[in-house]
């Protein structure tokens, strides 16, 4: 059985900046292996974000995830969010089964990123179709292809922190997180 640490390491030993996952990626190209790309903010990991990431490995050998820094979940999202630094995402996401390597990208999109890994795949979810992936002709142009995976956009992170404010018992008085005493 694995010690803690060592799984510990393995989780983030997946979580690598974009020089490192080029020449990972570089190298499992080499041997043959296809590279898909998935990416999102990942901020309060539900099953949809599973089912995504899954779906996602199923295209390929090599799932590479691409996890938007904490400065653009801000701006796509809006005042409070992201609710996880994208430290602890990262970890989160690399700790699921289906990810090979993790990485936090600064840019408003994922354009940089596919330009520099040039994955066979950029994997995107089932709230798009082929033809409104806004990077679709960056990934065309490598010769690279769009692959829409996941199942049904019925979950969604936005909807979870709407339920849990609404939830009985979760005034502001009465959540935790707002009780000022060290605990």
């Amino acid at each position: 059985m694995a010690t803690r640490n060592a799984l510990v390491t393995d989780v983030l030993s997946r979580i690598c900046n974009r020089d490192d996952l080029v020449a990972y990626v570089t190298k499992e190209k080499e041997k043959g292996s296809t590279v898909v790309l998935a990416n999102g903010c990942f901020d309060v990991l539900h099953v949809g974000h599973i089912r995504y990431l899954q779906g996602a490995k199923a295209q390929g050998d090599l799932l590479v995830v691409g996890i938007n820094s904490d400065r653009q979940v801000a701006v796509l999202k809006g005042r409070g969010r992201p609710i996880m630094a994208d430290t602890a995402r990262a970890e989160m996401v690399a700790s699921v089964a289906a990810v090979d390597f993790v990485t936090v990208f600064e840019e408003p999109t994922v354009a940089n990123l596919l330009l520099a890994i040039q994955p066979d795949i950029h994997a995107k979810g089932t709230d798009y179709t082929e033809e409104t992936v806004p990077e679709r002709e960056v990934v065309r142009s490598y010769g690279g292809r769009v692959a829409i995976v996941g199942d049904p956009k019925n979950h969604s992170t936005s909807e979870i922190l709407d339920k849990m404010e609404s939830a009985p018992g979760t005034s502001e008085t009465a959540h935790p997180s707002h009780n000022h005493k060290q605990r």
